[in-house]
């Protein structure tokens, strides 16, 4: 059995990172001019697809958005409203909400990933793999539907880079028996601040 704070802190994770993803769906639709029913598509499958994924492969069932209902009630509630708000965003502070919705989701869900993977009796390279695909395939999903190649393809800026690096970091202390709440923090904002600065910084992988 998980730390019981250990799957409190899981639980307030995945919840603001499927927030953070359903942002930064609703700003690739209002991008491409998307309607309310587009946006809710855009946003949802950016959102849980990831998770949704990681379920598949670790026979998981319910799936984690059949079980939150109340998250997808909520991301539906938003589409309504998210085209008329973000069209008072200029292009620049659009592209800013994408750039860190997608960080705090790519770290949150790459955290949370593991972690599950880990409880589900996953050995540890596999259990970081499963933190990535759940942090990246949404994503990648986002990118298709609006007819784009994928972030991950096209921006040799480090992203599935930092999540993989962060979730061993989360390894690391969960080995070193740091407690399961700054260890999840640690690793998640290990995963925000190098995909923030490298961003930033333009440093890019070898081609």
């Amino acid at each position: 059995m998980p730390h019981p704070r250990l799957t409190l802190a899981l639980a307030v994770l995945e919840a603001i990172a499927t927030l953070a993803f359903a942002i930064s769906g609703f700003v690739e639709a209002r991008k491409n001019r998307l309607d309310s029913v587009g946006t809710f598509i855009v946003a949802t499958v950016t959102a849980f697809g990831g998770g949704t994924v990681r379920d598949v492969l670790l026979e998981r069932r319910p799936f984690y958005w059949v079980v939150h209902e109340d998250y997808l009630l909520v991301v539906f509630g938003l589409s309504l409203v998210a085209p008329y708000v973000l069209r008072m965003l200029s292009k620049l502070s659009a592209e800013r909400v994408l750039l860190v919705a997608d960080a705090i989701g790519l770290g949150l869900f790459s955290i949370s990933g593991t972690s599950i993977a880990l409880d589900a009796g996953m050995p540890p390279f596999i259990a970081v793999l499963m933190g990535v695909i759940t942090a990246v395939v949404g994503g990648i999903l986002r990118d298709v539907l609006c007819n784009d190649i994928p972030l991950l393809l096209r921006d040799s800026r480090p992203y599935a880079t930092c999540a993989f690096v962060g979730s061993w970091f989360y390894l690391l202390l969960d080995r070193l028996d740091v407690d399961p709440i700054y260890s999840v923090i640690a690793g998640t904002g290990f995963i925000l601040i190098a995909r923030l600065v490298t961003y930033k910084l333009e440093i890019r992988l070898p081609h």
